[in-house]
């Protein structure tokens, strides 16, 4: 997402007819959670060096998005104070890791430091009024421009970065779920890369960050005949998760990661049958809401752990399992938030902080006419450009009147 796309502040809500100032309301909240995953994001970066924990990583993400919602938003309305939060826990995903990677104290994995050459995918997530704003990106440990990223890291983040680019420019009122699939699926071959397989893009509203409406990424042939279609729609958000493997495939299976991050799903009714288990949930339900936790934000880890056992055996909490593509391969990640306004598409995340050209080295670019053309326009048009085209256009079919 290049700086060109930084998102705009949103216009004062008492310009607005109702229906759009309500918009523009949310749209702050929204980028209030925005800029605080963003300064976390930075923060993070900059701790991602050779030697660092991964848990250490995770906790202090966990830590400074608290910290940062806390600050903003403390005045009641009618008594009610404004629910904020993590909206995503912090994860710390290396290599063929592909997400959701936020060990635990108690885990056999929590010793695990960063290595140079390291492909490091960094995923956190803020909420104001349960309005979310969640980002991923992708860094390589110790690259400098003089010490680029070069190879298959190199090939499948620069595939990641252009997809990630090409599909918010795809997300536009008016097309397809499956435009976005098909533009993923080509830019990243490119590359000689592929999207990892059944992955979703989710649109968002108040306290929901996995709508109905949903986009996958290289679907197998079962997903294909079952996956919903869908037409994105003006004042729809969506988080549009891209994620590219360096595999000829794409696809990726569990291993021996231990799940840390979970879900409440509140389309599940059940009545939990253990004791502890109707404690945990009632905990997982009054600290996190509809928002996936890390049993690390519980009181205690094990009986967490042991609670959250019969709640996921009846669906009532969902796990985000950690996943791996082949030891030989490296996944890239890219994750933004995106409105559709009035005026066109607008970036409520910022774009990412570490990926610079210069920082990648590739010998394959891409060669698609029509995704180049794509990726060359600006994520919305100049209303005065529009309006400029349009004059051209009504004067050169005056003219051609005037000549016959």
């Amino acid at each position: 997402m290049s700086d060109s796309e930084k998102p705009a502040a949103p216009a004062p809500a008492g310009d607005k007819k109702p229906a759009e100032a309500g918009l523009e309301v949310d749209l702050t909240k929204y980028k209030t959670a925005a800029e605080i995953v963003n300064n976390v994001m930075k923060k993070l970066i900059e701790l991602s060096v050779e030697g660092a924990k991964l848990i250490d990583l995770c906790i202090e993400g966990d830590k400074l998005i608290e910290a940062g919602t806390a600050a903003v938003y403390n005045k009641s309305v009618k008594g009610v104070k404004v629910n904020k939060g993590l909206a995503f826990p912090t994860s710390v995903s290396v290599n063929n890791t592909v997400a959701h990677f936020s060990p635990l104290a108690s885990d056999p994995q929590s010793s695990q430091v960063l290595a140079k050459d390291d492909m490091v995918k960094l995923h956190i997530g803020a909420h104001i009024d349960g309005f979310a704003a969640i980002s991923a990106e992708t860094i390589v440990v110790g690259a400098t421009p003089e010490n680029p990223v070069t190879g298959r890291r190199a090939d499948v983040l620069k595939a990641a970065w252009h997809a990630a680019e090409i599909a918010m420019r795809t997300v536009k009122v008016g097309n397809k779920n499956w435009a976005v699939t098909d533009v993923v699926g080509k830019v990243a071959s490119a590359w000689n890369c592929k999207p990892v397989e059944g992955m979703l893009s989710c649109q968002q509203t108040q306290n929901v960050i996995d709508g109905k409406k949903r986009i996958i990424l290289n679907p197998s042939e079962a997903q294909k005949r079952d996956f919903e279609g869908a037409t994105f729609a003006e004042g729809e958000v969506y988080g549009i998760d891209v994620l590219v493997s360096s595999g000829e495939d794409g696809k990726a299976r569990m291993e021996e990661a231990r799940t840390s991050i979970y879900q409440r799903d509140s389309t599940v009714t059940y009545q939990l049958k253990m004791k502890n288990s109707r404690a945990v949930f009632s905990e997982v339900q009054k600290k996190a809401g509809a928002f996936p936790f890390n049993i690390r934000s519980l009181e205690d880890e094990k009986r967490s752990r042991m609670g959250l056992q019969e709640a996921v055996q009846h669906g009532l909490v969902k796990p985000y399992e950690v996943i791996y593509t082949p030891s030989n391969t490296f996944v890239a990640a890219f994750h933004f938030t995106i409105a559709l306004l009035p005026g066109g598409p607008s970036l409520i995340t910022q774009p990412p902080l570490w990926y610079k050209p210069e920082l990648v080295k590739t010998e394959k670019e891409l060669e698609d006419e029509e995704l180049k053309a794509t990726l060359s326009k600006s994520l919305r048009e100049n209303k005065k450009s529009k309006k400029k085209k349009a004059k051209a256009d009504a004067a050169g079919d005056a003219a051609g009147e005037s000549e016959d």
